[in-house]
């Protein structure tokens, strides 16, 4: 069930921020995992096509991973920063909204490794796969 006002601080970024400009908003979110939502607007995609910017599809990757990651910090930590990520892209869309999921595959004490699934929201089709390594900041 989509909530239009996140439920934590940490997923209401500041105005002027990337997050509120790609219109990225909290979904759910459980132990390792999160999702969030991003209706597809004409700045998502690519000059002169009809089809999403990877940039766009990448920004909502990366942020549910560094949403998720930001959830389950080790004790004393600080926060965290994408240090490393790679993304396959499997389609693409140029309306509606995409869903990105993030579950994490690795939580340390330096480093966490998280993976994402981008699907577009009416078909349900697969867009894009994405996995991202975060160092975490003391």
């Amino acid at each position: 069930m989509m909530t239009e006002t996140p439920r934590d601080p940490r997923f209401h970024p500041p105005a002027g921020g990337l997050v509120p400009h790609m219109g990225i908003t909290l979904i759910d979110e459980g132990e390792g995992w999160l999702e969030a939502h991003m209706v597809i607007a004409p700045h998502h995609l690519r000059s002169g096509a009809k089809a999403l910017h990877a940039a766009s599809v990448i920004a909502l990757a990366d942020s549910v991973c560094g949403f998720a990651a930001g959830q389950v910090l080790p004790e004393n930590a600080k926060g965290y920063t994408t240090i490393e990520l790679k993304s396959n892209f499997l389609g693409t869309a140029s309306e509606g909204a995409l869903i990105g999921r993030a579950e994490a595959e690795h939580l340390g004490r330096t480093t966490q490794v998280w993976k994402s699934t981008v699907t577009h929201q009416e078909s349900d089709r697969t867009l894009a796969l994405f996995r991202c390594t975060q160092m975490i900041l003391y």
